[in-house]
């Protein structure tokens, strides 16, 4: 069963930089955010950018962290709800921090990570399909994962599949989809190439209605040209 992430701590400073001002924090390495949540009014605070590129990598936006907001002896729960990069340099310009109750349900989309070899398809010759990259779920914070292991190592034979209803989570959490969804399904190497063929001959054909109108097209081109 996929478990919560550790606790992680970032250490930020309230800010009192503010506007476009900002640019003269991030030309010293410095990365302006803001908290917010339900029923807190918004902060302003900041902290070193390799601490929040270092923090971002580690948990990205499904895993709680804990803010230690300098002069503040309570750690804050919070999620990353949203990363500002500059679209060419790709630096850090703004990040905003979702502060949460631990004692109040939230609901997060929690992505399914593939694990294990299915032996229908080492065995069998089959294909892995994956429908399903993300699931919605509510909880309390600390018992929401930041991801669900799928483990295909049970898929057996053809046609085999992993449903919503199969996945291994906490009591605590519901998922939000529904449980007869297939996750990941074993299909047979003939069938996912009929798709594709099929596919392919879709898009090659033309409608005749098309070819018709251009011969139309063509003939009266041509009389105009005689006409001349």
């Amino acid at each position: 069963m996929t478990q919560p992430a550790a606790q992680i701590e970032l250490a930020v400073t309230p800010r009192s930089v503010l506007g476009k001002k900002v640019k003269t924090l991030r030309r010293q390495g410095i990365t302006p955010a803001n908290i917010y949540g339900h029923g807190i009014p918004s902060q302003a605070v900041q902290m070193p950018t390799p601490d929040l590129a270092q923090t971002i990598r580690v948990v990205g936006r499904n895993t709680m962290l804990q803010l230690h907001v300098e002069g503040e002896k309570k750690r804050r729960p919070v999620f990353v709800r949203h990363v500002q990069r500059n679209p060419i340099t790709d630096e850090f310009l703004h990040v905003d921090f979702y502060q949460v109750s631990l004692k109040e349900k939230i609901r997060l989309d929690v992505p399914l990570v593939i694990v294990g070899e299915a032996p229908a398809v080492s065995v069998h010759q089959g294909i892995l399909l994956q429908s399903v990259n993300v699931v919605s779920m509510e909880g309390l914070p600390g018992d929401l994962p930041p991801h669900i292991e799928v483990d295909v190592s049970g898929l057996e034979e053809i046609d085999d599949a992993i449903h919503i209803k199969d996945l291994e989570v906490s009591p605590n959490v519901t998922l939000l989809v529904d449980p007869e969804l297939a996750v990941a399904k074993v299909a047979a190497p003939r069938l996912v190439e009929e798709e594709v063929e099929e596919e392919v001959e879709e898009e090659a054909e033309v409608p005749e209605e098309e070819v018709e109108g251009e011969k139309v097209e063509a003939e009266e081109k041509k009389k105009e040209g005689e006409e001349e």
